[in-house]
C-alpha cells in the first residue's frame, strides 16, 4: 500500500508536467493525509516525477525542430517564431513560471527548442517545482492542518 501511493504520486506528478492536461495537486493533498507516508517523502517523490515529466517537454523541445517543416507540424512558423522571441526576450528564467497550470509545461517545451542547457533547466525547474509542492504541503498541513 505504501509504496503504491509513492508509486501512483510520482506517475500522476510526472503526467501532469507532461503536455497532457492532469494534476497531481489533489492527489498529493489527500496523500498527507496518511499517516504511514512521511511528508518529506512524498514531498520529493512529487517533485522528482514533475521534474522529469517537465525533462521530458524539455527533451521533446530539443527534437521539436527537425520536424517544423513538415505538414503535419502542430506549431505555425508564426506561433514557433513569436516563442522564440519570448524567449530570448526573457530568457531561461521563465522557467521559474513552470509551476503555474496551463502556461509552465509549453514553457518548459519551449526551452528544449530554444537549446536551453539541461544542468540550468534542471536546476531552475526544480526550484519552482519543489517550491510549488512545498507551499501546497504548508497550506496543507500549515495553515488549514
Amino acid at each position: 500500500m505504501i509504496a503504491s501511493a509513492y508509486l501512483g504520486l510520482f506517475l500522476a506528478a510526472f503526467a501532469a508536467a507532461t503536455l497532457l492536461p492532469l494534476q497531481s495537486e489533489a492527489l498529493l493533498v489527500g496523500l498527507l493525509h496518511n499517516s504511514q507516508l512521511t511528508v518529506l517523502g512524498l514531498w520529493l517523490v512529487a517533485t522528482l516525477g514533475n521534474v522529469l515529466g517537465s525533462l521530458v517537454n524539455w527533451w521533446l523541445g530539443q527534437r521539436l525542430d527537425t520536424y517544423k517543416e513538415r505538414r503535419w507540424f502542430p506549431v505555425s512558423p508564426k506561433h514557433l517564431e513569436r516563442a522564440r522571441v519570448h524567449y530570448q526576450r526573457y530568457g531561461h528564467w521563465t522557467l521559474l513560471l513552470s509551476w503555474m497550470p496551463v502556461i509552465g509545461d509549453p514553457l518548459t517545451l519551449v526551452a528544449g527548442v530554444m537549446g536551453e542547457p539541461l544542468k540550468r533547466f534542471l536546476l531552475i525547474v526544480s526550484l519552482a517545482k519543489g517550491a510549488r509542492y512545498a507551499v501546497l504541503v504548508w497550506l496543507t498541513l500549515g495553515w488549514l492542518g
